[in-house]
Order: C-alpha cells, then structure tokens, then sequence
C-alpha cells in the first residue's frame, strides 16, 4: 500500500498543476488510508504537502502574469489569520471524543474527516457542473466580501487540512473581475501561504516526522511541474469532470467509512 501511496502522491501535484487546486482532495485521503497517518497529523501534512506544492506552481503561472498578488495578499491576510488561529489553538482544544451516547459516537477524527468528505462532494459538484459558470460581476463592496470569503476559507483550511481552491476560484471570478487562468494562478498563490501559514500552527503542537512528509512533499512536486506542462495540452474541461466524479465517489466512500465502517 506504501508503493500505491508514493505513486499516488505525484498525483497530488499533477492535479494541481493542471487544475489549480484539489491537492489536497487527494492527499489526505492517501495519508489516511494509504499510509495510516492519524487524522490530525494528516491534516497538518496536507498542509506542507499542498503548501509547498503550490508554491512551486505558481512560478510559472507568475510568469505567465497570471498571479494577481494584490488580490492575493488582499484574500489572503484576513484568511492567514485565522487558519493559524484555528491550527494553533481551536484544532488542539477539540476532545478525542467530542459526543457519545449508548449507539452513537463523535470522534475528533470523525469530525475532521467527515467534513472533508462534505467538502469533498461540494467540491465534486462545482467540478462536474463545470467552472465556466461563474461570470465576473464586480460590485463595490465585493471587498467585504474577499475579507469575508478569506475568513471562511482561513477556518476550513485550518479545521480540515483542505486548501480551498474550489471556493477560492469561483470567488475570486465573482467578487474580484479576475479571469479564470488568472483566478486559477492567484488561487495557487492563496493557498501555498494560507496552508504553509497554517502548518506553522502545527509544527508548534506536534512532532513532524520530517524525512517521510519531506518525501511525500518532493513527489508532489515532480507532479504539479509534470502537471504545468501537460496543461496546455490536455483539456482541462474535460479532466476537470473526470475528476469530479472521482471526487464525488472518494468523498461518498468516506463518509460510508467513517460512519459505518469505523
């Protein structure tokens, strides 16, 4: 299963180069199931993994001039805030066992991991249906609602260990006139400082086993530049809904796992 997880960790970086975003879609459920890392630390690994991952690929979307970094830092700040507020502080706080009764249990791990699922099939959804959808309609207080959106963006990614690029795209196209390869290369950049800002929340709290999340990280890596090149050649339409779907059928079986597996 380690072999299938080393393959399945360059994927984690060709999907984002070749969508943008979905990193770490993938990459907390092989830490889960593939490598059995623990929920939290698997959510504090994505962010690394995801993090770094997206930094590299937003070099050639920046040279491409499509990284809008005032946006970026302008989402970004209020989001920065509050996923090291979450990670620090809220993620650390959250019991083992958060409700238990004579049939039904709520663990902190079915917390973490069956809102990722639901993320997961929200995700699945926005891809399927196709992103072309959103239209730009800049509006004079769509700065509240950027600070607002990052807030929202900075909690999930701090709580579940996501980086949020499938909110962070169609809101950036809504609320800020970007177009959507600009969307696409400023969200790359969003999310490799929210999620590296956010795992230095974690380093903080849990002893890293650096020489595997090092490992881990650099296949990734391999990815999102093989990822960059096929881009222009492959449709990315068409892969989006492909993997649409695939997401709908992880984040199902999920939930299927957790709820009655588990």
């Amino acid at each position: 299963m380690e072999i299938v997880g080393y393959l399945a960790s360059v994927c984690i970086g060709l999907i984002l180069g070749l969508l943008g975003g979905g990193g770490s879609i993938l990459s907390i459920p092989i830490l889960v199931y593939l490598f059995q890392v623990d929920a939290v630390y698997a959510s504090a690994y994505s962010l690394f993994i995801v993090g770094t991952t997206s930094l590299v690929g937003t070099i050639p979307k920046y040279k491409e001039q499509l990284v809008n970094i005032k946006t970026g830092f302008q989402f970004g700040i209020p989001s920065i805030l509050t996923i090291f507020t979450t990670r620090r502080w809220i993620v650390p706080a959250i019991p083992d066992v958060i409700w238990q009764t004579d049939s039904v249990v709520i663990t902190k791990r079915l917390l973490l991991l069956g809102l990722f699922a639901v993320l997961m099939v929200l995700a699945s959804i926005s891809m399927i249906r196709g992103r072309q959808e959103f239209k730009s309609d800049e509006r004079p207080y769509a700065a509240f609602f950027i600070v607002l959106e990052g807030i929202l963006i900075g909690f999930l990614t701090g709580l579940v260990g996501a980086g949020g690029g499938f909110l962070i795209i169609p809101a950036l196209v809504l609320l800020t006139g970007l177009t959507f390869k600009a969307a696409v290369g400023t969200s790359l950049f969003i999310i490799a400082v929210n999620s590296l800002t956010g795992f230095l929340g974690d380093v903080m709290n849990y002893h890293i086993d650096w020489k595997f999340l090092l490992l881990i990280t650099a296949l990734a890596v391999a990815g999102v530049l093989i990822g960059s090149r096929l881009s222009h050649k492959i449709s990315s339409a068409k892969l989006r809904k492909a993997f649409g779907w695939l997401v709908l059928v992880m984040g199902c079986w999920i939930l299927f796992h957790e709820i009655v597996l588990v």
